[in-house]
């Protein structure tokens, strides 16, 4: 596994190294993704800036959130540039523990994997414009960029799956990528607990509720074939270009 070991977040790996459909490998040191980044000390900063030449932070978090827990360290970092582009309509829910409730198109009585897979797919349907904005940000050539949400599990691992998809990963390893947040599930809840804004929306729940399984973005991405033909489809329907594509592609292959 591609992990990236900090002081301050622990749910840290890179998007390099994945299979994908045409026999190749997603190229390393160019997209990473994280749980928050509130925590990241002196060293982590150093780390990320200096040897990863992370260079764009785009923030999935809801207004909300980085009200609360604000912008973080790499905000005052000069060659760091930070983007926020929430996946949620703003002045409702502001964190990810909702995953496990039903949307208005759903019934109450639906499975976890339905109620998981369309709280995924409510990112699409209510930010949109965030989506598309997030993936072309991670697509910018000036050095590495870093996405992460909270626990870097459900926005970021949406977010991750989209960009692998359009780079042509194999839809194995998209999945691989999507459940190795499980590996570091109790750390990640661990450093989420101590933050107010997170800690009794997460003792509402058993910690098992959390984990992100196989079948959750296996059915997100059956929906975007089924309703659009892909997760391509889906974004060119929502303003994504060839040049957009392009861009992603060169960022993530070798």
């Amino acid at each position: 596994m591609r992990w990236i070991d900090l002081e301050g977040a622990v749910n840290v790996r890179d998007l390099g190294g994945l299979p994908t459909t045409d026999g190749g490998t997603t190229r390393h040191g160019r997209i990473l993704r994280s749980d928050n980044l509130q925590g990241l000390t002196p060293s982590d900063v150093d780390l990320l800036v200096g040897s990863h030449k992370v260079r764009h932070v785009v923030d999935l978090r809801s207004g909300p959130e980085v009200a609360l827990e604000g912008p973080g360290p790499l905000t005052s970092v000069a060659e760091v540039t930070v983007h926020h582009h929430t996946l949620f309509a703003e002045g409702g829910r502001h964190t990810d523990v909702d995953a496990d409730k039903a949307l208005p198109w759903q019934e109450r009585n639906a499975d976890d994997d339905l109620r998981v897979t369309g709280f995924y797919y409510g990112y699409l349907r209510e930010r949109p414009d965030s989506v598309v904005s997030a993936l072309r940000v991670m697509a910018l050539d000036d050095g590495a960029a870093i996405v992460h949400c909270a626990a870097g599990k459900d926005r970021t691992g949406v977010l991750c799956a989209l960009a692998l998809s359009v780079a042509g990963a194999t839809r194995e390893a998209i999945v691989e990528d999507y459940v190795a947040t499980g590996e570091r599930l109790e750390r990640v809840l661990t450093r989420l607990r101590a933050s107010a804004t997170y800690r009794d929306d997460l003792d509402s729940r058993p910690a098992d509720d959390h984990m992100p399984r196989a079948r959750y973005i296996e059915q997100f991405l059956e929906v975007l074939d089924d309703r659009f033909g892909g997760p391509i489809p889906w974004l060119k329907a929502n303003g994504w270009t060839e040049s957009d594509s392009a861009a992603l592609w060169s960022r993530l292959r070798d």
